[in-house]
């Protein structure tokens, strides 16, 4: 059996990966300091299991973190996460289906999981996101190579003081900042240490950095073809605009 993504049309089943996102409700942030970043974080380690404790952000918060209760049973991920950025008011995830329906099922405990949170803390209330989450089939390498980029050079470098030309500019200073940017797994990719959120057994992400040492060049590269083409040849594999 094939699934639908929320806003898509493009079937896909175990084995796909899939480019996902989703930004604050008009824009706003969806993470406001850094228990907000380490929230996100642990949630994407949490919430991608078959066992699902609705209370799961109050038993783990006196525990080391990534730890496992002991009264829980065995993890089993429901997805595999082989690439992540969070920044202020919007993520990118690259995602692999491993059992049918499983970015569905995970994406939508993550979404309402981050909500309920969120609104708990700030006292407010309503979806945290402007709808639900865009996911785009990555269907060829071509397609693959350009969104690790996007999702983990692009998109962190836009945080850099001065952002995406500055990065450019400057690419040696901006690549040292981004490779340390703790709300990526970048750090991971380059540094080669294990991530608790990463799952990546068919090294998809490690073939085009951290198996390549000319990748800072690539990027670099990259970075420049998409400043000056403004990203216009993969709009839609983004899922958001220039």
């Amino acid at each position: 059996m094939y699934h639908k993504v929320a806003m898509r049309i493009e079937p896909f089943g175990v084995g796909s990966v899939l480019h996902v996102t989703n930004r604050g409700v008009r824009g706003a942030n969806i993470v406001c300091d850094d228990d907000d970043r380490a929230r996100f974080e642990r949630s994407l380690y949490y919430l991608n299991d078959t066992y699902a404790d609705p209370y799961w952000h109050r038993v783990v918060a006196d525990i080391p973190a990534y730890s496992r209760p002991g009264d829980w049973p065995e993890r089993e991920p429901v997805v595999r996460i082989l690439a992540w950025t969070l920044l202020s008011n919007h993520f990118h995830l690259l995602l692999q289906e491993i059992r049918e329906g499983g970015i569905s099922k995970f994406m939508q405990r993550f979404g309402g999981s981050l909500s309920t949170c969120f609104n708990a803390k700030y006292q407010v209330q309503g979806s945290l996101f402007q709808g639900s989450y865009r996911a785009r089939l990555v269907s060829q390498d071509e397609h693959r190579q350009y969104l690790i980029f996007y999702v983990l050079i692009k998109n962190v470098l836009e945080m850099y003081p001065g952002g995406l030309s500055t990065a450019y500019a400057d690419f040696d200073r901006a690549w040292e900042w981004a490779v340390q940017y703790p709300h990526s797994s970048l750090i991971n990719c380059v540094s080669g240490n294990p991530s608790p959120i990463v799952d990546d057994p068919e090294n998809l992400i490690g073939d085009f950095i951290g198996a390549n040492r000319a990748y800072k060049k690539e990027a670099r590269e990259m970075l420049g073809y998409y400043l000056q083409s403004k990203g216009e040849e993969f709009e839609d594999l983004m899922l958001e605009s220039w």
